[in-house]
């Protein structure tokens, strides 16, 4: 989460992401009403907004990041900051900061074709989602429309980490590949918060898991001593990577 506890140790946050493997970087604009996420990134959102963090003060993030790492960076933003700016200046602001990639979970297939026609314009890629309960015909035009990567929503509900991945999260996985393969990459999000999680997903055909949760808790736990979790942060993000090459 962009700003969290505060812009400055966010990037110390970000650091310890990308020492630990991280192979693509997701920030967020924290909102005050993110309807597609849990308490963990929702209380992120709330330190973040806390501390007067603006997506003005995001993209100044994700600047900082591009002038030190080549790693893509993504950004997942409601619609609403979105629409105050305009489509238009806020993909040139994102632009310029270097942005890659833009998830916007609240913009429906049915509204996003403008957005992402704006996006490719600028070398944007407009991410997608799908989610478990879509249905074969939509799933051909989601994968048509997007670019980047697919998001796969692996649960019903909302972000957060989770103890276990059942059984049907692996056969989405599976039949989400029979969509994707050849076409574009495909990332499983949503639960996933384990290395056995990552591990399964890949096996079962995901190019990339995409882990949040997990993260901002342990910025959470910190109580704003953000020295506490840099460590922390990086380990974890190890091992999520080791669980990618074991099933590479």
């Amino acid at each position: 989460m962009g700003g969290d506890p505060d812009p400055s140790s966010s990037l110390e946050v970000i650091e310890a992401v990308l020492k630990g493997g991280a192979d693509i970087l997701e920030i967020g604009i924290p909102f005050s009403d993110p309807i597609a996420d849990g308490k963990s990134i929702q209380a992120a959102a709330v330190r973040a907004l806390a501390s007067s963090t603006r997506p003005v003060d995001v993209l100044e993030i994700a600047s900082q990041v591009r002038r030190r790492h080549s790693v893509p960076v993504v950004l997942m933003t409601y619609f609403n900051p979105v629409f105050a700016s305009g489509i238009g200046g806020f993909l040139d602001a994102a632009k310029k900061a270097g942005v890659d990639g833009v998830i916007v979970p609240d913009l429906p297939l049915e509204e996003a074709h403008g957005f992402g026609k704006a996006a490719r314009k600028r070398g944007i890629d407009s991410i997608l989602l799908a989610a478990p309960t879509t249905g074969k015909a939509r799933m051909r035009k989601i994968v048509a429309s997007a670019s980047g990567f697919l998001y796969l929503v692996s649960v019903l509900g909302v972000t957060g980490a989770r103890s276990g991945l059942s059984s049907e999260t692996v056969a989405l996985v599976k039949s989400a590949r029979r969509f994707t393969a050849g076409r574009i990459p495909l990332a499983v999000g949503f639960g996933l918060s384990r290395p056995e999680h990552v591990e399964a997903v890949i096996g079962a055909g995901a190019d990339a898991a995409i882990v949040g949760s997990g993260i901002v808790e342990l910025v959470g736990q910190a109580g704003g001593d953000g020295s506490r979790s840099y460590g922390q942060i990086e380990e974890y993000v190890r091992s999520l990577k080791r669980a990618t090459a074991r099933r590479s």
